[in-house]
Parts: C-alpha cells; sequence; structure tokens
C-alpha cells in the first residue's frame, strides 16, 4: 500500500512539473538573439546571436528545438538570410536553416509538427514548408502584409491575417491552397484558436479589438472592443480551458482578461512596456509577455492576476516560447 501510494505521488509530482516550463525563449529583435531564461529564476541560461531580425519563435513539444523567423534589412530581395532558424536546446546554437519565402514574421507549426505555415510580409503570401524533407512545398497568395498565423486544434485549418487589407485567409491544408478571404477589424495581428476548434480569436491592432470568427463557417461573428479601444492589441492566449482569452496590448502596458463566453472584459494585468506577444504555461496558472520597450518578460501568476516576477530578456523582446 505504501509503496502504491508513494508510486502515486512521483507520477503527480511528475505530472505537475511537466505542466510549468523549464526555460522562456526570448526572440530579440534590436540585439538580434535568442534568450534562453530559466523560467523559475530568470537566469539567462544561453543568448544565441541569430545576425538577422527575429520575431516569430516556437518551440517543439519535446523542448527539445527552437523555431525562430529571421528577416534580414532587405525586403522583397531573396538574399537566402529570410528563413526559419532551427536551435538545437542542449547544444545552444543554431544546427539548421529552413528557406520558408521572403521575410517571414509570423508563423504556426502544424499539430503533428510535420509542417510549418510562414507568412511573407513583404511579398503577400504564406509559405507551406515540410520539416521532413525542409524545403517550402507551396507558396499561397493571402492578403497584403500577412502577419499572424495559426493552425485549428485538429489541423486542417490555417488562418492568416492581413494588415493592410485587413483580411483573413483561410488554407485547406488537405489541397494546400486558400479557399476562402473574409474581412476583420483594422490591422489584424494574431490569430489563435478555441481547444474544440469551434472559434478563432484575432486581434486588431488599429481598431483595439477582437474578432470572433466562427471555426467551422469561416466567417466573422463580431468584434469586441479591447482596453478601451486604446491598447493596441497584438498577442492573443487561451486558457487551456477556453473560458478565458487573453490579449497583449502594446500601447497601453496591459494584457486584458476576457470571458470567452460573455466576451465581456473583465480585468486586466499590468505588465511591463510594449508587451507585444504572450504564452501560458500548460496549466493556465502562469502568463508570461515579451515586453519590447522594457526589455524585460513579465510573469503574471493568473490565480491573483499580478505580475510576481520580471526578467531581463535582450533588447526589444518581441516573442517568447516555453520549453518543458
Amino acid at each position: 500500500m505504501l509503496r502504491t501510494l508513494a508510486a502515486l505521488c512521483v507520477v503527480t509530482s511528475t505530472v505537475a512539473q511537466a505542466q510549468q516550463p523549464r526555460l522562456i525563449a526570448v526572440s530579440n529583435e534590436v540585439s538580434r538573439d535568442v534568450v534562453l531564461l530559466d523560467a523559475v529564476t530568470g537566469r539567462i541560461v544561453a543568448t544565441i546571436p541569430v545576425r538577422d531580425r527575429p520575431r516569430g519563435i516556437h518551440a517543439s513539444r519535446d523542448g527539445k528545438r527552437i523555431y525562430v523567423a529571421l528577416s534580414d534589412d532587405k525586403p522583397q530581395t531573396a538574399t537566402g538570410r529570410d528563413r526559419i532558424a532551427v536551435i538545437d536546446v542542449a547544444r545552444k546554437r543554431t544546427v539548421a536553416d529552413i528557406p520558408a519565402g521572403t521575410d517571414p514574421e509570423q508563423f504556426a507549426l502544424a499539430p503533428n509538427e510535420r509542417t510549418l505555415y510562414a507568412s511573407n510580409e513583404d511579398a503577400g503570401t504564406a509559405a507551406v514548408v515540410d520539416l521532413r524533407t525542409r524545403r517550402p512545398r507551396a507558396t499561397l497568395v493571402v492578403g497584403i502584409e500577412p502577419e499572424g498565423v495559426g493552425v485549428s486544434p485538429d489541423g486542417r485549418w490555417v488562418y492568416v491575417t492581413s494588415e493592410t487589407s485587413n483580411s483573413v485567409s483561410v488554407i485547406d491544408t488537405r489541397r494546400d491552397s486558400v479557399v476562402a478571404n473574409f474581412l476583420v477589424d483594422l490591422r489584424p495581428r494574431a490569430v489563435t484558436w478555441a481547444p474544440d476548434g469551434s472559434r478563432a480569436y484575432v486581434t486588431n491592432e488599429i481598431s483595439g479589438s477582437l474578432s470572433v470568427i466562427d471555426g467551422h463557417t469561416h466567417s466573422l461573428l463580431g468584434n469586441v472592443t479591447i482596453d478601451g479601444g486604446v491598447g493596441k492589441p497584438v498577442g492573443v492566449a487561451l486558457s487551456p480551458d477556453g473560458r478565458t482569452i487573453y490579449v497583449a496590448n502594446g500601447g497601453s502596458g496591459r494584457v486584458a482578461i476576457v470571458d470567452a463566453a460573455t466576451l465581456r472584459e473583465t480585468g486586466f494585468i499590468i505588465v511591463g512596456r510594449r508587451p507585444w506577444n504572450l504564452a501560458l504555461s500548460h496549466d493556465g496558472r502562469w502568463l508570461y509577455t515579451a515586453n519590447g520597450l522594457s526589455n524585460s518578460v513579465s510573469v503574471a501568476d493568473l490565480s491573483t492576476n499580478r505580475v510576481v516576477k520580471t526578467f531581463p530578456a535582450g533588447q526589444r523582446p518581441w516573442g517568447l516560447a516555453l520549453l518543458y
């Protein structure tokens, strides 16, 4: 009996620890590096130079690799420096470069991590990249100045937001083709999906709003004003149960808290200056923001909706990813 209880305690402890990130990876636009932070102490574990401008960043599920979108300083020019860099976490260095079209800004990984979808901001296209061959297999025309990319939980649909055309393009992943486009509010930035795929949410920077999308019909359900309409929302994330939406407002230095059922703003969290993107821990307890003007990462405890830690994170943090 005692052995059974002891084994149960070990399993429970392991699951709890697995829900908390061990590292935070931060892309820094000005210092042009990716910084790895200890998620508990904030200690800088490594600073990995990437030479070009890093923005979108994601980690593999197993925490062994970091993917980061890099753009050079020559838009619409095929210099070979626009790419998705692959960083080996254990070796703390870049081990591969993946072509993904010119000027990749945001991207998303398919749930099976076999395909990567990247927005090409200067070209008005989206690249579909096979991660097994590490080569693009399709280049699709989307809106003007595409930005955010979000894959549905079942991997069937990809939404690409476009800042200048104020539109969202819908990619059918079975056909690698754009099958629909629809309008949202002004200057759409990031996009995320509800866990059940029934809805998607798009932040609109200029309108100061959040667009709510029907994930089945790919149509706009409505727009919700965020942070009084002046916060300049960019990053967006959902709680694991899909009941709460968190929106990073770069203009106000706050993260808005929105009830997904009522679509009403219920509160906010004061973080650093120019919070651009954010992430939630697997257990929904901790929220992390990349603060571009504070050069920091804020860590908020969502049981109190207060920042409990602030970590230095390089020059002009743009995005972050959590590693487990």
